[in-house]
């Protein structure tokens, strides 16, 4: 009641600003079509002139909505403002499923695009994201505003085209990646993004909460071979393997039987002593956890972990000889994401698949920390009221229930709990046999891909035509779900989380429409143009839209009796045959069923052998069960039982909140640095001089190296002048440099020290640019800037990873691993400014500009536009050399490193 009665109050405020729109529909529905686009330039003329959006925000959806009238024949409902007016003030507008949450979006989208900075409406996949693009492109097109699409395979340029426009429709992972390429560029024209004004994330619930465990990387291949994760495996693959479930309070750990231990809960894999022992044994050492066997005893437990934990079919599918990850909410493939840590590649081992190498991670954010960056946010979903204290404690957003529009009539049965699985699915197909006979269409939401598949079996059976739906792609998957109100129809489906697809009871006349067009011989491609939005004259494709309009007419006639039959029949029977960890999850299943005031059946069948059951619902319900002395196939309804139920559920959710707060606490340090460095960069990339800096990079790392050899007040015959000349050996110094006499030494003080060398350095400066030109060095001073920082940061980032895979030790000194991982991470990264500084000044003064006139002798290696110096300081030509020096020789400059991590860099 708490959140309903804020949501109420919070409505109040919003209707007199709605009623200000309803006044408004009479003098918009008389203007011509002329007159309205018109409205646009009047508008953004109004904002010029100094008034704010929410002053003009009556007349734009006003407008709005009588555009979408004409060119869509869809006229916002009265909740349907109101949903758009609480997306235009920054928060989560919840509204159930079929209350056309794609329309809500076209008015804040077309108010707030009129300041002219962007708007990005984000959905979960690419398939709705063009769909919704050319559908409500209609209505911004028609008012005079430019749209733009960004999903998977567009180039640059077509990229910059899409953000430069005034309303774009993305994909959460395409938005995300694309900043993370923005912030690896080298040229300020190869960015694409242009800023985060104003996002209206769709399926809100979906992006931010359910995919914020995992961050968004960009990665390079890295150089560890993978052999080590087949010979893990086969160790693992001879171990046996005991769940903590079973070891029946066993509180010695020489008393349990088994290699390594399992814990379903906690999603962990340890080796017992017997195993340590064996892995001892196995690879020859003497103890596993020595500091020298960690990269081992790492392979081992991703191992272990492969093997005990990540279930085929349920968290992965081998497709095409690839693992594949299955997200655990909407049980879709996640193509091109993988497990980190070297878990992929475990997991690869283990199917036996190629395992391919571990990747190098070159850019990273979280989902968290990107949509925090938006000056203004807001998103919209079924079920977001669960998660109201995580929306408002990590985004700063409320959430607001949206009233239906016409009242929900739905019937929500109590749970249906039974002793075992078996009894529970034999239950499960008695319903839907019960329901398919009547007439009523039957919607089965399982949790994984392998209970659909068992579900389905079992169906088969029993002779019931059905559809199964896991990990299929978005035009299939929109059209099985789209059919499953036909009249009879029974669809098994995983999490239905983001499906886009509203089900119509009777069935779906436009994906009848497209089935009868591909009976006809029409090609996929043209049956996608006949039912999309874009603007076209090609007559093939119009011809197109007529056969399928016409098609689309007449069964939409055909299916009025059906869908009166099914409503007879009690609707869309939704069954559930397990409680998912999340109930939001379980809420969107039930919301598929009674949009727009169709009557409407759910209920939920489980069992003590759930996961959920046997690992959170404790003793206490186990039991309840067993006191009451029910036979295997007899189900008990009670209420206190689905209030377990719902507690158990409340703990994991509040188990993960935890998570992903954690996850955020540790990338909020990584932010932090993340916006000092992507700052630095854009500085450099929108033409800043860097000259000075450079300069002053140069007296900086000058004064920190004198003071490093030098101890402050110490006698000047104690200075370790030796090892300061080495440090700059080949690059600022030479051998006739830093010799004094006695009496020199006498009367040299730090300060003349640090000026000598930098007076020197400053002369190479000098000479480097009267060789090449002030505007040749002003470009090298720029990208090896950019070059370096990249590089540097890079290395950081796997740092900042290690780091963080060991500060968990630090918990047993009684200190809390987040801050000390931040104490750390900073002193780590004034180690990583020092190191850009020094790195910076190094190439820019040993880098040489190799120039056509050089003389051609015999070819050592390809021309390129700049190459590693010589390491002298000099501005000369750099002469061929006899002996070609090895990438991973020691370098001539004396610096100790190999010649490739040192001069032996390219530009």
């Amino acid at each position: 009641m708490l959140f309903g009665s804020y949501s109420k109050k919070e409505l109040k405020r919003v209707d007199p600003i709605a009623k200000k729109v309803f006044a408004l529909e009479d003098t918009y529905r008389a203007y011509s079509d002329a007159q309205l686009r018109e409205t646009t330039q009047k508008l953004k003329d109004r904002l010029a002139a100094g008034e704010t959006l929410d002053d003009i925000l009556p007349d734009a959806f006003a407008c709005c909505r009588e555009a979408a009238d004409r060119v869509l024949g869809m006229r916002h409902f009265p909740v349907q403002v109101i949903g758009g007016i609480v997306l235009h003030q920054g928060r989560i507008a919840e509204m159930k499923t079929g209350e056309g949450k794609t329309l809500v979006a076209t008015l804040p989208a077309y108010l707030n695009a009129l300041a002219g900075k962007g708007v990005h409406i984000v959905t979960v996949n690419d398939y709705l994201a063009k769909r919704d693009s050319e559908w409500m492109g209609k209505v911004y097109r028609f008012l005079g505003l430019s749209v733009g699409l960004i999903v998977n395979g567009m180039d640059n340029a077509q990229r910059r085209e899409a953000y430069g426009c005034d309303i774009t429709y993305g994909t959460n992972n395409e938005l995300g990646f694309d900043y993370l390429r923005d912030n690896m560029v080298i040229y300020k024209e190869n960015k694409v993004q242009r800023g985060h004004n104003f996002a209206i994330v769709d399926e809100v619930d979906s992006i931010l909460i359910d995919e914020a465990r995992t961050p968004l990387i960009i990665s390079g291949q890295g150089d560890k071979s993978t052999e080590m994760y087949k010979i893990a495996d086969q160790f693992a693959k001879s171990l046996r393997m005991t769940k903590v479930a079973e070891l029946n309070d066993k509180e010695d750990n020489d008393e349990i039987e088994g290699d390594y231990i399992v814990d379903e809960k906690a999603k962990t894999a340890t080796l017992t002593k017997e195993g340590i022992k064996k892995a001892e044994k196995y690879f020859n050492i003497e103890n596993l956890n020595d500091a020298e066997n960690m990269e081992i005893a790492h392979h081992i437990n991703q191992a272990i972990r492969a093997r005990g934990i990540m279930v085929r079919d349920v968290d992965y599918v081998v497709k095409d000889g690839e693992v594949i990850i299955v997200d655990e909410f909407t049980g879709r493939l996640m193509i091109g994401r993988r497990f980190n840590e070297g878990l992929h590649q475990a997991i690869e081992a283990k199917e036996g698949v190629k395992v391919l190498r571990e990747s190098k991670t070159l850019a990273t954010i979280t989902f968290q920390n990107y949509f925090r960056m938006y000056q203004k946010l807001s998103g919209m979903t079924g079920t977001a009221l669960t998660e109201q204290v995580e929306f408002t404690e990590i985004y700063k957003l409320d959430v607001i229930e949206i009233p239906t529009n016409r009242p929900n009539v739905r019937q929500d049965h109590n749970d249906r709990i039974y002793k075992t699985e078996a009894a529970k699915f034999r239950a499960v197909i008695e319903q839907i046999v019960e329901s398919h006979k009547k007439g009523q269409p039957v919607l089965v939401g399982t949790i994984s891909i392998e209970k659909s598949e068992h579900l389905s079996s079992l169906l088969k059976k029993q002779g019931i035509k059905h559809e199964v739906l896991n990990a299929k792609y978005h035009e299939k998957e929109a059209e099985i779900v789209a059919q499953a109100g036909q009249k009879g129809a029974v669809t098994i489906a995983t999490n239905m989380a983001g499906r886009g697809t509203d089900i119509v009871l009777g069935g779906n006349a436009e994906f009848m429409a497209k089935t009868e067009m591909r009976r006809q011989g029409y090609a996929e491609e043209l049956i996608a143009e006949s039912t999309g939005h874009s603007e076209t004259e090609d007559e093939e494709i119009l011809a197109a839209r007529k056969t399928f309009a016409e098609l689309e007419a007449k069964y939409r006639e055909q299916i009025r009796q059906d869908a009166e039959a099914v409503k007879e029949a009690g609707g869309l029977f939704i069954i559930g045959t397990e409680r998912h960890e999340s109930r939001r999850i379980d809420n969107q299943l039930r919301g598929r069923a009674g949009r727009q005031g169709d009557p409407g059946e759910t209920i939920f069948f489980l069992s003590l052998e759930d996961d959920l059951m046997r690992l959170f619902g404790g003793e206490r319900v186990q039991n309840m069960m067993g006191s009451l002395g029910l036979e295997e196939d007899q189900p008990i309804e009670m209420k206190v039982l689905t209030n377990a139920i719902e507690s158990a559920q409340r703990k994991v959710e509040g188990r993960n909140f935890g998570i992903r707060k954690n996850v955020l606490r540790y990338d909020d340090v990584m932010n932090k640095q993340r916006e000092i460095i992507y700052a630095q960069r854009d500085k450099v990339l929108n033409g800043e001089d860097v000259h000075q800096n450079i300069v002053t990079m140069l007296e900086d790392t000058v004064q920190s190296a004198v003071s490093s050899y030098i101890a402050a007040d110490s006698d000047p015959s104690e200075w370790n002048i030796k090892g300061l000349k080495s440090h700059y050996l080949g690059w600022i110094l030479d051998e006739d440099d830093l010799h004094y006499t006695e009496k020199e030494l006498a009367d040299l003080t730090p300060d003349k020290l640090r000026e000598t060398i930098i007076e020197k350095a400053k002369a190479l400066y000098a000479a480097k640019e009267e060789l090449y030109g002030a505007k040749i060095m002003r470009e090298l001073e720029r990208v090896v800037l950019l070059r370096v920082v990249d590089t540097k940061w890079m290395d950081h980032i796997d740092a900042m990873e290690e780091l963080k895979q060991g500060i968990y030790l630090r918990s047993y000194a009684q200190k809390d691993p987040a801050v000390e991982y931040q104490i750390e991470g900073f002193d780590m990264f004034d180690e990583l400014i020092e190191s850009i500084k020094e790195d910076t000044v190094k190439m820019v003064l040993t880098m040489v500009i190799k120039t056509q006139e050089e003389p051609k002798r015999e070819q050592v290696a390809k021309p390129a536009a700049a190459s590693a110096g010589s390491g002298d300081g000099t501005a000369k030509k750099e002469p061929v050399r006899k002996k070609k020096i090895g990438r991973n020789d020691p370098c001539p400059c004396g610096s100790g490193k190999k010649y490739k991590k040192c001069c032996g860099r390219d530009l």
